[in-house]
């Protein structure tokens, strides 16, 4: 903001004018380091992605180059590609790290090609890679010795090389799947009795898939009855268990209750003799008779009754038991 003074219309007073003043950020001091990296970045993956990022923080300020080559010199030195060239600079183009995109570079660098895009430093991993044009052994052999080569790393796992086997192993599935999504057996260069073999295979295979499924659903069934069972038996032990032992404590409770009363009774006829005796002043032959006569009669039967519903109640216990253990 800047601030002007001055007399406005002649008049002797002061006016203060503002005048809004666009402040630009200065450039930085230091100009970035130019690094260049190359490749043929098929099947532009993960991979790449990242030795590009490697290459991009090789310094704080970086400004990337990436070089690409055209099918032509790729197809002599290296092989076939699934994607053309403008493809594979495309895929360059809308990663994040990449400044610049060099088409039609060339498979060895050298000092003339360094000095044409201001190349400072050459990134790459410190493997040697062959020179398949015979220009040398290494086609960064000269970076190296000039001491311009930056190291990256490699990431384990994953090259273009790896997702082609992947295609190449999972073929017949590929070639199913695209079948199946409206691709005609002329667009994938496959034969007609090699498309109906590959029908037939996938549905054998849909097939011994489901008899699997089956045979893994009646495994679990099968798993799940013998637990039922197994609890069934662990709770009919335990259930016997308690049943033996409350027959147990009833009998005694039962033994326990046939004395006590035998001995009530006993009691009972002994003190009414007693009684009986000392007003009536009867003989003591007469009080044995009667003694014999009460346990022959009164506490005999007493006891037969006792022990029936005894036995009848072992009876009952016992037909229990065998019933639950026939279960």
């Amino acid at each position: 903001m800047t601030h002007v003074a001055g007399d406005r219309d002649g008049d002797g007073r002061s006016t203060t004018v503002t005048n809004s003043v666009t402040e630009r950020s200065s450039p930085p001091s230091d100009p970035p380091i130019r690094v260049y990296a190359d490749g043929i970045y098929d099947l532009f993956h993960f991979g790449h992605a990242r030795s590009l990022e490697q290459a991009k923080k090789s310094f704080p300020n970086t400004y990337l180059l990436v070089g690409c080559c055209n099918d032509d010199t790729t197809h002599k030195y290296k092989g076939k590609t699934v994607m053309n060239d403008q493809e594979r600079y495309e895929s360059l183009r809308h990663c994040k790290w990449v400044d610049e995109v060099i088409p039609d570079a060339p498979w060895v660098i050298n000092q003339e090609f360094l000095d044409k895009h201001r190349i400072a430093y050459v990134a790459h991993d410190a493997l040697p890679y062959a020179d398949a044009s015979g220009a040398g052994k290494d086609v960064y052999e000269f970076v190296k010795k000039v001491g311009r080569f930056k190291e990256t790393k490699r990431t384990e796992g994953i090259s273009t090389s790896d997702i082609i086997m992947r295609i190449v192993k999972d073929y017949n599935q590929y070639v199913m799947r695209n079948l199946d999504r409206g691709y005609s057996r002329e667009d994938l260069g496959v034969s007609f009795v090699k498309e109906k073999r590959l029908r037939v295979n996938m549905r054998l295979k849909k097939l011994q898939e489901k008899v699997k499924e089956q045979q893994e659903k009646v495994g679990e069934k099968i798993q799940t009855v013998k637990m039922v069972r197994n609890e069934w038996v662990e709770n009919a032990d335990r259930w016997v268990a308690g049943f033996l032992e409350m027959f147990e404590e009833g009998c005694h409770k039962m033994g326990t209750a046939i004395r006590d009363r035998i001995q009530e009774k006993l009691m009972r006829q002994e003190s009414k003799e007693l009684l009986e005796k000392g007003q009536n002043g009867q003989r003591e032959d007469t009080d044995e008779q009667s003694y014999e006569e009460y346990f022959e009669h009164d506490i005999v039967d007493s006891c037969e009754d006792d022990e029936e519903e005894y036995y009848d109640e072992i009876e009952e216990q016992s037909n229990a038991s065998k019933a639950i253990k026939s279960n």
